[in-house]
């Protein structure tokens, strides 16, 4: 981080999700004393002891979106619904709380603008996306991200603002799902995992993303590691660290069965979780990052450049945390 940059006041939407922690994490231990937004800071906040100020809004309520961008030269925009919904279920938080937010940042003076968007925009038959693979969504969740993307950078675009969207892949790390599942010795997976996905460790996502907001970087990306691996190739580094926890392969079909059985139940759920036909479809896609896009226009070199060097950075967290209960 240089230092003509460490003076600037950053916000960070939904920084108390998997990605937020990691990114607020970052800009605080890095100089910064970053503005974080949450909807509500309770007991389990994780990020409440960072060196950091906090915003207490919604993406919904346009009066707190108002107080949170005051005096703040950049936004990092990690905050939405993440689940696998119809197009109208996300779009109060995905498309409008977003536009509400770059509209309350522009007349805020707010200069910098980096949006976390999706390698779901893509369709999930893409075997190698790079910068000119055109966008392709089959869910809504990818549909709106577009959507969201498109609406955003005209935004900017009329206002002067610097805008930039990280289409990120699979996130892993420590206290993502996936792991925590690991670690209470379950994890059921839909599909034999035998296509090709990219993967990319959180600090190195939270890196990138850092990086675009200090450069003023300019564009909508792809991203992701140095070696797009199969869920299967994913899964075998997995069982060297966490050799007793119990991973059941279903097949893709019967997981998709299951999951729209549940539909009808997902509505009175206060907090709708991933297990949906839409997440069991993503799972089996086929989508590649272009291993290059990204990191040589920041200037970037990964931390953990495979998930042969990642994995096993995880599992050594989670010792560290003392949360690994399966070694």
């Amino acid at each position: 981080m240089h230092s003509n940059t460490k003076k600037m006041k950053l916000l960070v939407t939904g920084a108390s999700g998997f990605i937020g922690q990691e990114v607020s994490n970052q800009l605080s231990v890095g100089g910064y004393r970053p503005r974080l937004m949450i909807r509500q800071a309770g007991d389990d906040c994780e990020i409440c002891h960072l060196d950091a100020d906090f915003a207490l809004a919604d993406l919904r309520d346009h009066e707190g979106l108002k107080q949170a961008v005051k005096d703040v030269d950049g936004i990092i925009h990690l905050g939405a619904r993440a689940t696998f919904e119809s197009y109208e279920t996300l779009k109060p938080s995905i498309l409008d709380g977003s536009l509400a937010l770059m509209e309350a940042g522009i007349s805020a003076g707010v200069q910098r603008f980096v949006y976390s968007s999706s390698l779901l925009v893509y369709n999930g038959n893409t075997p190698y996306v790079n910068a000119d693979t055109p966008v392709n969504p089959v869910l809504d969740y990818g549909r709106i991200k577009v959507d969201t993307e498109k609406r955003l950078s005209e935004l900017a675009a009329s206002a002067g603002v610097s805008f930039a969207a990280l289409r990120l892949p699979h996130v892993y790390g420590a206290r993502d799902l996936y792991f925590q599942r690991l670690r209470a010795g379950r994890l059921i997976l839909p599909g034999l995992g035998k296509n090709i996905y990219t993967h990319l460790h959180v600090a190195d996502a939270a890196a990138a993303i850092i990086a675009c907001v200090e450069q003023a970087f300019e564009g909508i990306l792809p991203i992701g590691d140095r070696l797009p691996s199969s869920w299967a190739a994913f899964l075998k580094v997995v069982k060297q660290h966490y050799p007793k926890a119990r991973v059941h392969l279903i097949p893709q079909w019967l997981a998709l069965l299951a999951t729209a059985l549940l539909t009808p139940f997902r509505r009175i759920r206060p907090n709708p979780g991933l297990e949906t036909p839409g997440a069991v479809r993503t799972y089996n896609f086929n989508l590649a990052v272009d291993p290059d896009l990204l990191w040589k226009d920041l200037g970037l070199a990964l931390t953990y450049p495979t998930i042969y060097e990642g994995i096993p950075a995880v599992a050594a967290e989670s010792r560290n945390l003392g949360v690994l209960i399966n070694r």
